[in-house]
């Protein structure tokens, strides 16, 4: 396995699952970005090396599709002073090709809340287990989430996933 200072991600589309679930008061101002800052050694490398760098993350736990309490909306602004640069967004995770397709080196784009879809979490929303239909509504589930998955990775020539844990380098799929 090798970790990230060993590739260089120039003209490369780079998908990291970044942990942005923070904490937010009641006027959506994030209280602690610590999660936030521990991911940018990551994020930076990408940039530094004229990556295209997509972000995922979940806020929350949303209970319907999409709820803008759950928006990852309230955390651009302070992500684009944490990079330094313009950060663009993505209104729907599952629906961002346009985006990425239109990205070019440096740039850096923000997908909304991955846990809007349900495919995310895994789980079958508004039933629950041992409801009749769970398992029907679990399988079909199962079956869209391949198809959620999919579609996220295709947005990366390079997937990686980084968990904001500062101690240990990054580490990446064989290339």
């Amino acid at each position: 396995m090798i970790n990230i200072n060993q590739v260089n991600f120039e003209n490369k589309r780079v998908v990291v699952r970044v942990d942005f679930n923070v904490p937010l008061d009641e006027n959506f101002n994030i209280t602690d970005d610590t999660r936030m800052r521990a991911a940018m050694p990551t994020i930076q490398k990408v940039i530094n090396d004229k990556g295209m760098i997509i972000l995922m993350s979940h806020l929350g736990r949303p209970k319907k599709n999409p709820d803008p309490n759950f928006s990852m909306k309230p955390i651009l602004a302070h992500l684009k002073e944490l990079v330094g640069k313009d950060v663009a967004f993505a209104e729907d995770c599952a629906k961002a090709a346009d985006k990425v397709a239109a990205m070019q080196p440096g740039n850096v784009l923000l997908l909304e809340n991955l846990r809007f879809y349900a495919e995310e979490e895994g789980k079958p929303r508004g039933i629950e287990k041992g409801e009749e239909g769970y398992d029907e509504a679990k399988k079909a589930l199962k079956a869209s989430q391949k198809e959620f998955t999919k579609t996220l990775a295709s947005y990366a020539i390079t997937t990686s996933t980084t968990f904001s844990a500062p101690h240990t380098a990054p580490t990446l799929p064989p290339l």
